[in-house]
């Protein structure tokens, strides 16, 4: 399988692991390629893919937007290490998720454990990545970082 087919895959897994996952009307943005740095600001949550498909997949949002998501999921509103904690299982979700999906297409991938980022952080490390603007019940918005090594 190529590297294109493989990063196909895994964004359009990852398109459909956050249209599973969260419960809420989302428009998805075009994927962007980008170089780094990546400024996140708000809560953002690091995660390891290793497999057949190697790198990391950032998930990150603003405190409202990670909110309405927890809030729309939990049925209660989530603040300070509640909604930290809330990010890291949303990443897990999304990444356990696209890890299940790849599978049809018999590509192996497993993940890391989540690292939560919170506040302003530059994230180096990589190339280039594909960056995904997903708008959240029309006035809220999450990004997704896919930093796949080739």
């Amino acid at each position: 399988m190529s590297v294109t087919t493989q990063i196909s895959g895994v964004l359009n897994g990852t398109i459909q692991a956050v249209k599973t996952i969260i419960p809420l009307n989302l428009e998805m943005s075009k994927p962007l390629l980008i170089n780094e740095p990546f400024l996140q600001n708000g809560i953002g949550v690091l995660i390891g893919m290793t497999g057949d498909v190697r790198g990391r997949l950032l998930i990150e949002g603003n405190q409202d937007a990670i909110g309405r998501i927890g809030e729309t999921m939990f049925g209660m509103t989530l603040e300070g290490e509640m909604l930290e904690s809330f990010a890291a299982e949303l990443g897990n979700m999304i990444a356990g998720n696209l890890a299940t999906q790849l599978t049809v297409d018999n590509i192996v991938m497993d993940i890391s454990p989540p690292t939560v980022l919170v506040g302003e952080t530059k994230l180096y490390g990589f190339e280039k990545a594909i960056h995904l603007s997903i708008t959240i019940e029309a006035d809220q918005e999450i990004h997704i970082l896919l930093m796949i090594e080739s």
